[in-house]
């Protein structure tokens, strides 16, 4: 708790100092008092940087208990001096917001707390600064004595870590997803394949994967269901968990399935992951068509009462595998390791790790960058002397070990995850936002707040404490997950240091929020004791709830001290309180993702330090009130209706919010005069970054004037534009005409939205050297363009629907990078993407009849030697022809997988598809020579 607790006084200090600026001319008592304070402050906090170091259960129980005490004192302290810096400042200048932000926002008022202390008409203010030190300073002292007591100065601190390098995406996949897996995922097709007679073959067939945590069962049957979900009607791949949802296990199932694909007469395959207990499962399968129609399920489990059919054991990692996985995390191979010493230490860890691939990835993320001494030391420092622990509990040691290894402005992001329910996909940039508005991100030299908290997302990543959730649509990492056993030690820890508490599906009490700082809900139905004056909600500084309801109001007026609150998901009788958010003047993040609110009040101009505003997908919003124009210190806003509900922003807002970096919009216009106001007032906002807009409707007038303001921010990185309907207009004139911004990385032209006629003259490697990801739609595209694509140094994401086969002559140094490309067909200008690794095509049943007489001809995919994953999609027309030429080519498709060198995962699809055919009962599987 100790490293929460030093974080937290690490603000305190800062505040306080600069009180004694001369400039403020405090009266000698009360620059005495806030001098004296400081300097205990600053001696506080060295000892608690101490305590740190020591992980929570080798600590001496007084330790402990001092600590605690510190814990709740700083808490207080902070909000305190917060409430005051709030009250001082009511009426909202623009400051710029973040931990370090603070500073600079309270040395902006400092001035202003001088003058009040100068003025007779503000005695009282003075009286009451006096008195808040006074009291901060007496309890620091009574927590002071308790330190001397404990002799917290004499705690030894352990070897000190090194900074892990980071680790690359395609090694670390590789890592995770590859290693000793072939083996299993071969045995499970199999269990899953034909029988001998076909009555055995079309009944419903269920493998159970059994197996400790840690050990790989969700990576295991992730990798067979990509492998054979193409073979099927449609799939699902659903986490279950402890404490489940059913309902939502429900959705979830038909959402993946589609509906409209799901009927008696189809083939399905289900993967059920993470069943914790019998009576989820029971109630699972039940709800499951027990057709004849050949549909296969897996189900993975720690619980052998839960297993169905067959049964798979997972079993530990081999030896060799042990060791393959290991020097792949560090190294980059095994072949890569150099120093033949390092086998004894190497031995002994894996040894002790007992082939848990988690134990082993993360093992070896902690030890990345330290010396072979080092290695030693953290081997011996694990309880490797007790030979009967359990496989479970050396993972959750090693898991341990690698939590205290953590910079301490890690620990408490890392933390921060035990507020979130298991098997839950975390957004990325959302978790990022709400680090900042808690404090944990500290502003560095020319680098933003957002950037600073990116960076520590992915250290997190590369050490391994958080799975890394890619884009299903374009490889971009754009949120995580927690392992269930890491979440277990993040709860753990979060409960003893009383950083989150949670409010679980089968909690009944309520005492244990009586004193919550953070509390994260996750029950069915919305307590009805939360707020209601409740003196323990006047202490809270975060209240996150998740997928439940409430058939009374929430009285938000009694968050005084709130500074994060999300209801994602959250449906209430009646929101007639919600005129009360105004009142949480520490509000940095406002989350209403999906709920029932049927409108902002105006009344939230008062939250004049709110950083985030995401109203995503509610069902009732509108539109925005005017007063969200007052928010100037807002960094980030998400503001997208529902299907049935879209969503304006006022004309004369955007220009106001000058701070913002992420703008998410939906633009809904009503005419077709040309009211395009809001592009427009994109020009002003200098700091934005990032750049979503969904356009309901688009003229010529709008576009230029969009392209216009997107050129002059020069921070812009993403630039991602949706539309319900063509654009219809020389658009490439517009482009010529205008630049964008250098540093911008993705360019998101949805097909939808609007196409070119050629590629614009701004796409190109002297223009937008960084760009990583592009996705556009060009009409004709000639040699000279493909080789402008292909020059771009960085682009490893490329959507390119054109209606031209280009080859190219040259292929020197094109496209090095790029590792998912997009295409309407593909033909062997393939070849020279050298590093491709995801290939997704369509193939025009009609043009190809016509263009290639029958035959898709030369795909040049034996030229990409990197090729992991291809799909297919197939237009079949809107009638019943072709459908032998559909599947002899799909025959020809698989054959040409087949004999690729890396056998990669094939996947089709069928669009226009008006015939049912029930294809033979198999499975593909490249075969392995």
């Amino acid at each position: 708790m100790a490293q929460l607790v030093a974080g937290t006084m690490g603000n305190l200090v800062p505040k306080l100092l600069q009180l004694l600026q001369d400039e403020y001319k405090l009266h000698k008592g009360l620059r005495d008092e806030v001098e004296s304070l400081a300097k205990e402050l600053e001696s506080t906090h060295v000892a608690l940087c101490k305590v740190a170091e020591v992980p929570h259960d080798k600590l001496d129980p007084q330790v402990k208990l001092w600590a605690s005490h510190m814990r709740e004192a700083s808490y207080d302290m902070e909000d305190i001096l917060d409430t005051f810096l709030v009250h001082v400042d009511g009426h909202g200048r623009h400051h710029q917001p973040g931990a370090d932000a603070d500073n600079a926002k309270f040395k902006l008022i400092l001035k202003k707390i001088g003058d009040l202390f100068r003025r007779p008409s503000k005695i009282k203010l003075r009286h009451d600064i006096a008195t808040v030190i006074k009291g901060i300073k007496k309890q620091l002292q009574e927590v002071a004595e308790r330190r001397d007591r404990c002799k917290v100065e004499i705690v030894a601190k352990p070897a000190s870590s090194s900074t892990i390098d980071p680790r690359l995406e395609a090694m670390y996949k590789e890592v995770t997803e590859l290693v000793g897996i072939d083996g299993a995922v071969g045995e499970i097709i199999s269990k899953l394949s034909l029988q001998r007679d076909q009555v055995s073959n079309d009944k419903l067939k269920i493998v159970s994967v059994l197996g400790i945590g840690g050990l790989g069962k969700t990576t295991l049957a992730k990798a067979v269901y990509d492998k054979l979900k193409s073979n099927f009607n449609c799939g699902a791949f659903v986490p279950v968990g402890r404490n489940p949802d059913l309902k939502k296990v429900f959705r979830d199932i038909l959402i993946d399935l589609d509906k409209n694909k799901y009927t008696h007469a189809n083939l399905y395959f289900i993967v059920v992951d993470d069943v914790w207990e019998a009576a989820s499962w029971k109630t699972i399968r039940l709800a499951l068509d027990k057709n004849n129609w050949g549909s296969r399920i897996i189900i993975t489990t720690r619980n052998s009462k839960v297993t169905s059919g067959e049964v798979y054991k997972l079993k530990p990692l081999s030896n060799e595998n042990s060791r393959r996985l290991f020097y792949t995390r560090i190294f980059g191979g095994e072949d890569k390791c150099l120093d033949n010493q390092v086998d004894e230490v190497c031995d002994k860890i894996l040894k002790k790790c007992g082939g848990i691939p988690l134990a082993i990835i993360t093992m070896a993320s902690l030890l990345v960058g330290k010396s072979r001494e080092e290695w030693f030391e953290v081997s011996n420092s694990i309880g490797f002397r007790d030979e009967g622990l359990e496989q479970v509990d050396r993972t959750m040691e090693i898991l341990s070990l690698s939590y205290y290894d953590l910079p301490h402005h890690l620990r408490a992001c890392l933390l921060y995850l035990s507020a979130f329910p298991e098997d839950y996909t975390i957004d990325k940039n959302s978790l990022i936002w709400r680090w900042v508005a808690e404090g944990f991100i500290h502003k560095k030299l020319e680098i933003g707040l957002f950037e600073v908290g990116e960076g520590y997302f992915n250290d997190l990543v590369n050490r391994s404490m958080i799975q890394a959730v890619q884009s299903k649509y374009d490889g971009t990492i754009d949120g995580c997950r927690v392992h269930d056993m890491v979440l277990d030690l993040l709860r753990s820890l979060s409960s003893e240091e009383n950083f989150v508490t949670l409010l679980l599906r089968n909690d009944d009490g309520t005492s244990s929020i009586s004193n919550a700082r953070r509390l994260a809900h996750q029950k069915s139905t919305l307590d009805t004791h939360l707020g209601n004056h409740n003196k323990g909600m006047q202490k809270m500084r975060s209240l996150i709830a998740y997928r439940c309801h409430n058939d009374k109001e929430l009285s938000f007026q009694s968050f005084k001290l709130l500074r994060v609150l999300d209801l994602e998901n959250v449906y209430m009788e009646s929101w007639h309180n919600a005129k009360h958010l105004g009142d949480l003047l520490h509000l940095r993040y406002l989350g209403l993702k999906h709920t029932n609110m049927p409108e902002l009040p105006e009344e939230i101009e008062g939250l004049k330090f709110l950083q985030t505003l995401d109203v995503v997908e509610n069902i009732c919003i509108k539109e925005l009130p005017l007063s969200v124009g007052q928010l100037m210190q807002l960094l980030c806003l998400r503001a997208w209706g529902s299907i049935d509900c879209r969503m304006s922003i006022p004309n004369g807002i955007l220009k106001k919010l000058t701070s913002l970096e992420e703008l998410l919009v939906q633009c809904d216009y009503n005419n077709r005069n040309g009211n395009y106001w809001q592009f427009k007032e994109l020009g002003n906002l200098s700091e934005l970054r990032v750049l979503t807009i969904k356009v309901i409707e688009m003229n010529q007038n709008m576009l230029s004037e969009l392209l216009q303001s997107v050129g002059n921010l020069h921070k812009m990185q993403s630039i991602k534009l949706h539309n319900t309907c063509r654009f219809q207009g020389p658009s490439n004139a517009t482009f010529d005409a205008v630049g964008l911004p250098r540093d911008l990385r993705h360019l998101i032209v949805a097909r939808c939205c609007f196409s070119f006629s050629r590629l614009p003259p701004c796409i190109g490697p002297s223009c937008v050297a960084k760009l990583s990801h592009l996705e556009l739609e060009v009409t004709a595209i000639d040699e000279q363009s493909l080789q402008a694509l292909g020059g771009l140094p960085e682009l490893c994401h490329l959507q390119l629907l054109t209606d031209s086969t280009v080859t190219i002559t040259n292929i020197d140094g094109c496209f090095q990078k790029l590792r998912i490309g997009r295409k309407d067909e593909c033909r062997r200008a393939s070849a020279v993407m050298p590093n491709l690794q995801e290939l997704s095509f369509q193939i025009d049943y009609r043009r190809s009849m016509r263009k290639y007489e029958g035959s898709l001809g030369n795909l040049g995919l034996e030229y990409l030697t990197s090729l992991q994953k291809v799909t297919v999609d197939i237009d079949c027309g809107q009638g019943f022809y072709g459908k032998e030429w559909i599947m002899e080519e799909e025959t020809r498709l698989r054959h040409v997988i087949d004999v690729h060198p890396n056998h990669p995962t094939l996947i089709f699809s069928r669009s226009n598809q008006v015939f049912k055919v029930r294809e033979p009962y198999g499975y593909f599987m490249p075969t392995r020579r």
